[in-house]
């Protein structure tokens, strides 16, 4: 049992390193960091790969954490984003009685994690949860870009509406502005008919980590009245900032 509990110790240990590790580790590398010897190594990841733990980088040697880590680490990771951010989804719908958000990066897309709408209209937004959306079509969107500075090049900026942005240097100059203001605004860009406002979204380390904000229907949200409910959502995201 003892030897058990050893080879469980220095089989985390591996696998610890590995998904902490900047960047692919071989096992010479682990061997030296963990003070492992040669052959425990190589029966410790061939339990661990076995197990689905961790795998080959392509044809390399180079070890990486699986696909199933991967998943598990992600759906981790986003829960976590849902829970820190229920609170303050909960204040933006009672401070602009429209549907609150949460959206983070996923692909070129954003992904929606969790929405807040406790009002009584007949007419909601329908459930978003877990849908994507184009990056360039709607105020989540392009927060993401904007603060993730990805190279917006490589986006396939389709037309949805007669109001997308498919104009390369049209978007650059948009996303500028809302890194320099602190929101964005989109304006019926992927529906007819729907707009949204969103803010970025840091942890307590101020790492971005996504997005927050609401979408609602034009009739309710003009360009003037978007302008005034993302500074207002800057103000009760950023209190730190609006003094």
């Amino acid at each position: 049992m003892q030897n058990q509990n050893k080879s469980l110790t220095k089989g985390l240990s591996i696998l610890k390193e590995i998904m902490i590790a900047s960047k692919p580790l071989t096992a010479n590398v682990l061997c030296q960091k963990l003070d492992i010897d040669k052959s425990t190594m190589s029966r410790l990841l061939t339990t661990l790969m076995s197990e689905d733990f961790i795998e080959y980088k392509n044809n390399t040697k180079e070890i990486i954490i699986s696909d199933l880590m991967r998943k598990i680490i992600e759906k981790d990771d986003r829960n976590k984003i849902v829970f820190k951010t229920q609170a303050l989804l909960d204040k933006i719908f009672f401070l602009t009685n429209e549907c609150a958000y949460v959206g983070i990066l996923d692909g070129n897309a954003v992904l929606y994690l969790n929405q807040v709408d406790k009002s009584n209209r007949v007419l909601k937004t329908g459930n978003s949860i877990g849908l994507h959306a184009p990056l360039h079509t709607n105020a989540f969107g392009k927060v993401l870009l904007a603060f993730k500075e990805l190279d917006i090049n490589t986006l396939t900026l389709k037309a949805y509406t007669n109001n997308t942005i498919t104009s390369v240097s049209k978007l650059q100059k948009e996303l500028e502005v809302i890194k320099q203001r602190g929101y964005a605004i989109g304006n019926e860009e992927h529906e007819f008919g729907l707009c949204s406002v969103a803010v970025a979204y840091f942890n307590a380390r101020k790492e971005f980590v996504g997005t927050v904000g609401i979408s609602g229907l034009s009739v309710r949200m003009n360009e003037e009245k978007m302008h005034e409910m993302g500074q207002e959502i800057f103000k009760l995201v950023n209190p730190q900032l609006s003094h």
